[in-house]
């Protein structure tokens, strides 16, 4: 099985090389994982961007030092995962690339039971071509099935070498915590939770999550970590919104509370000279225990903007006033 080379050179933290401009990676807690600090959704791929425009999206996020893919077996019912393999292949990328993917919310091996797990991660490694996936989501807390027997059905897989580290998304603080327990009679452990948290949705993540977290040196991946659109600054008013399916999702911030945090994001923008996204993500960078945000690109042009993130450093004043205007509706 063909596996991702580490250096031992490589550092926890993301710093700027003086000579490439090029970030160095993140290492995931307790993982062998070195990636770009910022991970590339994969959502819109099938979705709203078609299979040529999904390819040129890859190809920047790659010419940019990007390494770390996020996918779903159900983005776009798998289409997602089929892209990504077609490039991998086409490419020759496979070595150099961390792939994370969800399992659990595809009609064909739906939950977290042992029988839907084993279908799943196979449907998986068929769809994006390959025979190991660097990072397996449960997409969500299946509460029908007990943890441990998911736990265990994700052992025999790791130790089938088909799956190298295990992560949770959508999982509450006490289900986080049960999931230590668990590891420490010999189950698997998570490495790494992904969970909804930007400028306009702070509560989940910092009411319960990040101390569960942190208590097992989890690496946070922040899911939406603009908002669908709103922290990019792609739709300011409800006409922008309309028509299509993200700025629907992205109606839920045209508030006044939301509207101010995106004002205070543009000024910092504008001084660093950078686009609204760039300063969003830097933001979520500079927050303990984040590893690498989730932003999606349904257009080449739009990846520059993200990875840019990596190599921004906020100033205390910068850091306190956008701290200081998301406080206020974090608790949405």
């Amino acid at each position: 099985m063909t596996r991702l080379a580490v250096s031992p050179s490589s550092v926890v933290r993301s710093e700027v090389n003086p000579v490439d401009a090029q970030p160095v990676r993140r290492q995931i807690p307790g993982t062998e994982l070195f990636v770009h600090p910022l991970a590339l959704g994969c959502n819109a791929f099938g979705w709203t961007a078609d299979g040529n425009t999904s390819s040129a999206i890859l190809d920047l996020h790659r010419d940019l030092g990007g390494n770390f893919l996020d996918t779903a077996d159900s983005f776009a019912a798998g289409r997602s995962e089929v892209i990504i393999g077609g490039w991998l292949r086409s490419r020759g990328s496979r070595a150099e690339t961390i792939i994370a993917t969800k399992i659990g919310h595809n009609l064909d091996n739906p939950g977290l039971s042992q029988h839907s797990i084993v279908g799943a991660v196979e449907a998986s490694l068929a769809r994006l071509g390959t025979d190991y996936l660097d990072l397996l989501y449960f997409h969500f807390d299946d509460t029908s099935v007990a943890l441990e027997q998911s736990l265990v059905a994700a052992d025999a897989l790791v130790q089938a070498g088909k799956v190298r580290y295990l992560g949770a998304s959508n999982f509450s603080a006490e289900r986080l915590m049960e999931a230590r327990v668990l590891s420490a009679v010999g189950l698997p452990k998570f490495v790494a939770v992904e969970t909804p948290y930007n400028l306009v949705h702070r509560s989940e993540l910092e009411s319960s999550i990040a101390v569960a977290a942190r208590a097992q040196n989890l690496g946070i991946m922040p899911g939406f970590a603009l908002a669908h659109g709103f922290l990019a600054g792609a739709y300011r008013t409800k006409a922008d919104a309309a028509g299509t399916a993200r700025g629907q999702l992205a109606r839920a911030y045209l508030n006044r509370r939301s509207l101010r945090v995106l004002a205070v994001v543009d000024r910092i923008a504008a001084v660093h000279r950078v686009a609204p996204a760039t300063i969003a993500l830097a933001w979520l960078l500079a927050r303990p225990d984040v590893v690498a945000p989730i932003a999606g690109a349904g257009q080449p042009d739009q990846v520059a903007s993200l990875l840019a993130a990596a190599s921004i450093r906020l100033g205390r004043a910068d850091l306190a006033d956008l701290d200081r205007v998301s406080s206020s509706i974090r608790m949405r």
